[in-house]
């Protein structure tokens, strides 16, 4: 299940068209629950990309710079160890 939260966004449909309008305090949130593949992989020379998908095809990639994807692997092996979830 993908869900997809958005905050101050409006835009205006004129001739076919889609313009981005309002203010620039727009933010956005999505989650996906319940992926059914998580894949990892090189993303340009720099970079590392998750991208998880569920049954329903929904998808989300996230990429991450080489440190980044270092802190959250550290995290992950945090919480293995510390959390109840792999016992």
């Amino acid at each position: 299940m993908l869900n997809v939260n958005i905050s101050e966004f409006m835009v205006e449909l004129k001739d076919g068209s889609i313009k981005n309008v309002g203010a620039p305090t727009k933010s956005a949130e999505a989650k996906l629950f319940d992926p059914e593949t998580v894949e990892v992989r090189e993303f340009g020379d720099s970079q590392v990309k998750l991208t998880a998908e569920d049954a329903s095809g929904n998808e989300v990639q996230i990429a991450l710079l080489a440190d980044q994807f270092e802190d959250l692997l550290a995290d992950a092996n945090d919480l293995r160890e510390e959390s109840r979830v792999f016992e």
